[in-house]
Parts: C-alpha cells; sequence; structure tokens
C-alpha cells in the first residue's frame, strides 16, 4: 500500500461543470487550479480529475480519441502538469480517471482497424470474421467483414487485450498472450507511464474487471494488473491504481 493512502480523502472532478475561466461555458484545469486552496479548505487531500483526454463527448469523455492528449476544451497538457505541481505544492494528489477498456470509434487505431486490409491495428480491437457472426457486436459499420464488440455504447469499441478461455469455434477470440493482444497491453503501459511523467500520483482504471474477456475467476485480470503495478512502481513505487471492479 502507498504511504499516502491510508489518509486519503478524495474529491471527485467533473471537469466539465467544475469551473469556468475563459468563458465559455465548460470548466477546464485553469478552474481546478484556481480552485485548490478551496479544495484542501474543505479537508480533501486528493482531486480525481474524471477523464480529461482528448473525446468525441458521446459519453462524457468516456470514449477516448487521444490518450495522449488533453481535450481542448479543458486546457493543455502544461495545464495539467501545472495542476499535479500545484496540487503537489500543498502535499495534495491527483487521480488521473484511466479508460483502459475502449476508445472512441473516431480514434485513429479504430479508423485503421476498420480497414479491410491488414494493418498494425488490425486487432487492436475485438472483431468477429464476419458480420454474421454467432451475432456478436456492431455490425455494418467497418470495411471490413465483421462485427466489432463494444463496451455500452455502440460508439465506444472494446479494446483488444485478449480472451481468457478463447471459443475454437470462434477463431477471432485471441489468447491472451497474442503479440497483438501484447500490443495493447504494452500500450497502456505506456499511456500510464507518459501521464506519469507529468506528475500523476494514481490512477482510477474505468472498467478494470473487464478487459479480458471470458475470465470468470478473474485470474487472467488480476495477472494484468500485477504486471501493470509492477511497470507503475518501477518508475514511482507511491503511484497508486484504483479499480472500478
Amino acid at each position: 500500500m502507498t504511504n499516502w493512502l491510508g489518509n486519503a480523502v478524495v474529491y471527485e472532478i467533473y471537469p466539465q461543470s467544475f469551473y469556468d475561466t475563459n468563458g465559455d461555458g465548460i470548466g477546464d484545469l485553469r478552474g481546478v487550479i484556481e480552485k485548490l486552496d478551496y479544495i484542501e479548505k474543505c479537508g480533501f487531500n486528493v482531486i480525481w480529475l474524471n477523464p480529461i483526454n482528448e473525446s468525441a463527448f458521446l459519453d462524457a469523455g468516456y470514449d477516448v480519441t487521444d490518450f495522449y492528449k488533453v481535450a481542448a476544451r479543458y486546457g493543455t497538457n502544461e495545464d495539467y502538469r501545472e495542476l499535479c505541481d500545484a496540487a503537489h505544492a500543498r502535499g495534495m494528489r491527483v487521480l488521473f480517471d484511466l479508460v483502459a477498456g475502449h476508445t472512441s470509434v473516431h480514434h485513429p487505431w479504430f479508423v485503421a482497424s476498420a480497414k479491410a486490409e491488414k494493418n498494425e491495428y488490425s486487432n487492436r480491437y475485438i472483431w468477429t470474421e464476419g458480420a454474421f457472426d454467432y451475432g456478436a457486436g456492431i455490425s455494418g459499420y467497418a470495411e471490413r467483414d465483421g462485427n466489432y464488440i463494444n463496451n455500452f455504447f455502440w460508439h465506444q469499441p472494446s479494446l483488444n487485450y485478449g480472451y481468457a478461455h478463447p471459443d475454437p469455434r470462434c477463431p477471432w477470440q485471441l489468447p491472451v498472450d497474442h503479440p497483438d493482444c501484447r500490443a495493447t497491453l504494452e500500450e497502456l503501459k505506456k499511456i500510464i507511464g507518459f501521464w506519469m511523467d507529468y506528475g500523476t500520483d494514481g490512477f482510477r482504471v474505468d472498467m478494470a474487471a473487464s478487459l479480458i474477456k471470458g475470465d470468470t475467476d478473474g485470474s487472467y485480470m488480476q495477472a494484468l494488473w500485477k504486471e501493470v503495478k509492477e511497470y507503475i512502481h518501477s518508475k514511482n513505487p507511491e503511484c497508486l491504481l484504483i479499480a472500478e471492479w
């Protein structure tokens, strides 16, 4: 356990409706920075930011279009760095909301994945082999012949971390050790490391229990997050993971 977790009192911030500093009607990171003293005086020592990545905003920012960029409506990456620095100067911590299970259909990875020709992103998402494969997924959207598996909404295609127990009748269900599934996990670690370098103290992981499909006892997911935790702690032993489980 991290040293600060036992005394953490967390203030959740939905940036869009928190505090607007530029008069566009949408809250922003500058607004969070300006209100840090207020949050601290209220007795909180950790802030949890709901998703701030660039997004199509069809699902409140959970439909990410760029994992490496702060949404323009909220500010810039440097605003986020300044927020982390300002929080740390007050002895406060910052939790980043990490959308690990899916992206927007407008994400460049998905746009490439949906193409008929094979490319490095063809298996970044879960696609059936044909439009009528077992009735699974969203059909008729892509150039390729197949449906994509989605999370919650049609516009949130599920990232492919593999299946715990692939069904031999469904060759599109890849095992977790398939190179393309491993590539998805390595990209997730890269995203985490990127935001750690900006000063992030922890990650609240959206849909953390469901990245690997068909994992009925959770053992594959536990192994995945153990690997991620080891990566995180190699960079900062005090960095925290909180799972939506």
